[in-house]
């Protein structure tokens, strides 16, 4: 029996996302927990699996399209099930009309200055019913996009909705038109250069939201400690030695942190609305820089892993958080995160709180620095880590005691490795 497959609501509070790929195409069966779409949010590509084994009767989004969360994507049948009428199938199942979409992050380019030359193009103006213009979301969206009012287009679908189709033909009706050559604008006889604008992404205004939401209701607070990192870099350099994964010092860091939640579990909290959440299991996020935006993978029960698998695991989410591939369950978890910039030369900073995480670690470069060591001042490398803090389920102290357990763990590495 035909039933339709929705957009599921891939991560938590979602309004829509993007059917990145059918994995089965229209009438092919697939099994139960077979993989049949991909469906891309901000952050990750998720896998949309069968429940139960099945048809795909047929496919109601392209490749590439953005669909809310609800929203019908495809008709499934049982295996063996045949399409027949699909039309009748769709009216039956609730899905009349054309499903609409667009595809994501469509940039609109303002139109030159132009002078309309010939004959007028003939009004697409329609009457609307009792004062009222129908037009479906996606028309609105779409005539807004192309700056036309809803009012001058003419729809054609049931009760003269207005539908994508209708917008798409008022955009091709639009009059020729050639541009008006006009000097450029000058400032003090030098010409004005115009700023270039680069639309927001999908995942750019997400970071925005997630931030601006940290700032504004975790209440941080910062500690500061500069380590002798000496050991910790000759500890590095020796596991590298003829080894096939190379570990970084962000590896040994990420190690540091997982040990210094479990001497101090009273950072190993998130805050909720309701109470002070505890795990028992060390999950640390790192953040990963990519073309599209900063990206923070989850590292699972890392107490539990050797500092080559951390190394391993850290490369592989890096990498294919690079490529788009990571999946949404690969960005959910933790309760603190690594952020580090030591790579660029970057000696302090102070990050923002990953919500819903209780704290964030910020690790500047390594640098060579005079120290004192039994009295007397001699060469040493140092290296200072920023830790942001939710004042809410943590408290200075506690925060303070598991910075100085971290401390201990970076200038004495060989504990990392017990």
């Amino acid at each position: 029996m035909a039933r339709v497959l929705r957009m599921p609501e891939v991560a938590a509070n979602a309004t829509e996302a993007v059917l990145a790929e059918w994995l089965v195409g229209e009438n092919a069966e697939f099994a139960a927990l077979d993989t049949i779409a991909t469906v891309e949010t901000e952050k990750a590509l998720v896998d949309v699996e069968a429940e139960d084994a099945g048809v795909v009767l047929k496919t109601l989004v392209p490749p590439g399209a953005l669909v809310e969360v609800g929203a019908p994507i495809a008709v499934l049948g049982v295996p063996g099930e045949a399409a027949g009428d699909l039309d009748a199938v769709l009216a039956e199942l609730g899905v009349a009309e054309p499903v609409e979409h667009v595809v994501p992050e469509r940039r609109s380019v303002p139109d030159p200055v132009v002078e309309v030359r010939g004959a007028p193009a003939p009004s697409l103006e329609t009457t609307p019913q009792n004062g009222r213009i129908f037009a479906s979301p996606l028309a609105r969206k779409l005539a807004r996009l192309a700056e036309i009012p809803v009012e001058q287009i003419a729809g054609t679908g049931p009760r003269g909705r207005i539908l994508r189709r209708d917008v798409e033909a008022a955009v091709a009706a639009r009059p020729v038109v050639e541009p008006v050559e006009t000097p450029a604008p000058t400032q003090g006889g030098r010409p004005v250069v115009e700023p270039v604008e680069t639309p927001h992404s999908r995942l750019r205004r997400a970071i925005a939201s997630r931030l601006v939401e940290s700032k504004q209701t975790a209440p941080h607070f910062y500690l500061r400690a500069t380590v002798r990192a000496d050991r910790l870099v000759a500890l590095r350099a020796e596991l590298n030695e003829g080894a096939e994964t190379r570990v970084s010092l962000n590896d040994l860091v990420v190690k540091a942190v997982a040990a210094a939640h479990a001497r101090v579990p009273e950072m190993n909290v998130v805050w909720t609305p309701d109470a002070v959440r505890s795990f028992s299991s060390v999950d640390v996020a790192v953040a990963v820089a990519t073309d599209r935006g900063l990206v923070t993978p989850v590292l699972r029960d890392v107490t539990s892993l050797t500092v080559s698998a951390v190394a391993a695991k850290v490369q592989d989410l890096a990498t294919r958080a690079r490529e788009g591939r990571l999946k949404q369950d690969e960005l959910e978890g933790g309760t603190i995160s690594v952020t580090n910039l030591g790579m660029y030369g970057v000696e302090e900073f102070a990050a923002i709180i990953n919500p819903p995480h209780a704290a964030i670690l910020a690790v500047g470069a390594v640098r060579d620095e005079p120290v004192v060591e039994d009295g007397a001042v001699v060469p040493g490398q140092v290296m200072t880590v920023t830790l942001s803090v939710d004042h809410r389920p943590v408290d200075g102290v506690v925060a303070a005691r598991w910075l100085a357990a971290l401390v201990d763990l970076l200038e004495h590495p060989t504990r990392i490795l017990a």
